[in-house]
C-alpha cells in the first residue's frame, strides 16, 4: 500500500488581497494627536504662544506710560475707551491685531506644515511610511486648524485677563454711545473673537496651498502674508468701487458689527461666505495638486 506525501500548508501571505500588508489601515496612519504632538513641540509654535500672550501686556505698559484718556467712555474708536474696562481692552486688542498680527500665526501654522516636511528631506520617507497623501494632508490640515483658532482665542483670551486685571471688570462702553453690560460682554467678545478666524481662512487656503506646492516655508508663509497685504492695499483703492466687496481684506473688520445695541451679522455672514468660498478652493486645489506631486525630498 502505497501512501502520498502531503504538502505542509503554505505560510499566510502578509500581504493582503489589495496588495498592502495585513493589518495596515490607511486610517491609522499619522494619527491626528501624533502630529499636534509634533506641531506643539516645535519652537516656532512656543515662541508664537509667547509673543500673542504678551501683546497685552505690552499695550498695558504702553498705555501706562502714555497716559489714559481723560474721558475713556466717551471715545471715538476702539482705542480711546480702551482703559475703561477689560472687555473694552479686549476689544482694542482685537483692533489693532486684525489686519496683520492675527495673519502671522495663520500664515505660519498652515504655510508651514508640508513645506517644512519638505526643506527637512523628511516628506519622502513619511509617504514610504506608507503614509496616503490624502491622509496626511489632512492630519497636517487639521492640526492647522485647531492651532490656529488656539492662537486667536489666546489672544482674546489673554487680553481679556490682563485687561480685567488693569482696568477692572465692567460694562463695555462703545466708541459712539451706549454701552453693553458686563454680563453681556463676553458673548459679544466671542462672537469677535470667532469672526476674527474665520475672516482669516483665505489666508490659510493660500498658504496651505504654497505649502503643497513649495519646498521653503518661508516661501509659504511670506506668500500668503503678503496675499494678506496686498488685499488690504486694493481695498484702499475707492477707485475698484464695488469689486472690493470680493476681496477678503474688505470684510476684515465686520466684527466691530457685534458691539452695537444688537449684533448686526449682515456684513460677517458676507465676510464669511467669501473667506470660506476662498479656503474651499485653495484647499481643493492643494489636495489635487499634492495626490499627483513628484516628491523627492
Amino acid at each position: 500500500m502505497t501512501t502520498t506525501a502531503t504538502e505542509p500548508p503554505a505560510p499566510e501571505s502578509p500581504v493582503g488581497a489589495r496588495g498592502a500588508a495585513a493589518g495596515y489601515r490607511p486610517s491609522r496612519t499619522l494619527p491626528f494627536r501624533v502630529e499636534a504632538l509634533r506641531q506643539w513641540k516645535r519652537r516656532r509654535t512656543l515662541v508664537m504662544a509667547g509673543l500673542l500672550a504678551a501683546l497685552p501686556a505690552i499695550m498695558v505698559v504702553a498705555f501706562a506710560i502714555g497716559g489714559s484718556q481723560e474721558d475713556s467712555a466717551n471715545g471715538s474708536s476702539f482705542m480711546d475707551t480702551a482703559t475703561a474696562s477689560g472687555a473694552n481692552f479686549t476689544a482694542a486688542v482685537l483692533f489693532v491685531s486684525t489686519g496683520l498680527l492675527v495673519v502671522i500665526p495663520v500664515a505660519l501654522f498652515f504655510g508651514d506644515t508640508v513645506a517644512s516636511e519638505a526643506g527637512w528631506s523628511s516628506l519622502r520617507y513619511l509617504l514610504a511610511a506608507p503614509v496616503p497623501r490624502n491622509r496626511l494632508l489632512l492630519s497636517k490640515l487639521v492640526v492647522a486648524f485647531l492651532f490656529s483658532l488656539a492662537a486667536i482665542v489666546l489672544l482674546g483670551a489673554a487680553s481679556l485677563l490682563i485687561g480685567t486685571l488693569a482696568y477692572g471688570w465692567g460694562s463695555l462702553d462703545l466708541p459712539f454711545g451706549g454701552a453693553i453690560p458686563a454680563a453681556e460682554a463676553p458673548a459679544r467678545l466671542a462672537i469677535a473673537v470667532g469672526y476674527v478666524f474665520v475672516s482669516q481662512l483665505a489666508v490659510a487656503g493660500i498658504a496651505f496651498w504654497l505649502s503643497t506646492r513649495t519646498d521653503a516655508p518661508l516661501g509659504a508663509v511670506g506668500g500668503a502674508v503678503g496675499f494678506s497685504l496686498l488685499g488690504a492695499i486694493l481695498d484702499q483703492i475707492t477707485a475698484l468701487g464695488q469689486w472690493r466687496q470680493f476681496l477678503p481684506a474688505h470684510w476684515q473688520y465686520s466684527w466691530t458689527g457685534a458691539f452695537g445695541a444688537d449684533v448686526d451679522w449682515s456684513e460677517m455672514i458676507r465676510g464669511t461666505s467669501l473667506s470660506l468660498a476662498f479656503a474651499i478652493v485653495l484647499f481643493a486645489l492643494a489636495f489635487r495638486g499634492f495626490r499627483t506631486k513628484d516628491v523627492v525630498s
